[in-house]
């Protein structure tokens, strides 16, 4: 083999390795520290929109099966477990069938009572404290033509971030008092009246189907166009969303 067929063979081999290694880093960084996740429904407007991309925390809430790619069974519970806050955006597997992704608010922790009364959510007996402060006009589908109410919410915790109210008198405003089993959670998206959560068919969510908690928007693209149309980039990307926080 001549001089130049061993460097070209030498310098092939070297990309090869180069290329394994960056795809090995980038499972070890899925796998254990962060995924991307894509919003599908409207289900958290107005802080999150369809067409956000986002990275979730793995390592937040320690580690269950659901954290990693098919869910091995390979042990039950969690292991380095750190439980949600109040108020967190979470992406956790749906109870009824865990091959499903779900990223709701943290509402209701153990042991607590949840209850909505004429729209307004109440914690153990206690009103959450909200205020209007302004309209949205959602984009796309979602867009009835008329601004919505916002309401910023008030956790016990202090944490607060916007809801949509779409309708007065939604099946979701009043309902029955909720009480968390021990070990499970109360989640709720932020558009209220538009939100499969637990008051309805979710239920209550295991701290063992948590995945991770939302951490930045690194992607945003309007009209549910997908990222691979480029030629769509110019006019649909929503660059001020670019690294904004998932959490509000």
């Amino acid at each position: 083999m001549s001089e130049n067929n061993k460097s070209s063979s030498g310098g092939l081999w070297e990309n090869i390795k180069v290329l394994i290694q960056a795809l090995l880093l980038a499972l070890v960084i899925r796998t254990f520290l962060f995924q991307p996740f894509s919003i599908p429904s409207g289900s958290m407007m107005s802080t999150l929109l369809v067409g956000d991309y986002l990275f979730v925390s793995k390592f937040s809430y320690g580690y269950s099966k659901y954290s990693f790619p098919f869910s091995p069974n390979l042990f039950s519970g969690r292991i380095w477990s750190a439980d949600p806050e109040r108020g967190d955006v979470a992406v956790f597997r749906l109870p009824s069938d865990p091959s499903v992704d779900y990223i709701k608010r943290v509402i209701g922790l153990p042991g607590d009572r949840i209850q909505v009364r004429d729209g307004v959510l109440y914690i153990n007996g206690e009103e959450v404290p909200r205020e209007q402060v302004g309209t949205y006009e959602p984009e796309g589908r979602y867009n009835r033509g008329e601004p919505v109410p916002v309401f910023r919410e008030t956790l016990p915790n202090g944490v607060t971030y916007d809801t949509l109210d779409l309708s007065p008198n939604s099946p979701g405003d009043n309902t029955r008092e909720f009480v968390v089993p021990e070990g499970q959670y109360f989640m709720m998206g932020d558009n209220r009246d538009n939100s499969s959560d637990s008051r309805f068919t979710v239920g209550y969510v295991p701290l063992e189907n948590f995945v991770g908690r939302a951490t930045y928007i690194f992607f945003s693209i309007a009209d549910e166009a997908s990222p691979l149309e480029i030629w769509k980039w110019p006019t649909d990307l929503r660059f001020d969303r670019f690294f904004k926080s998932a959490q509000r």
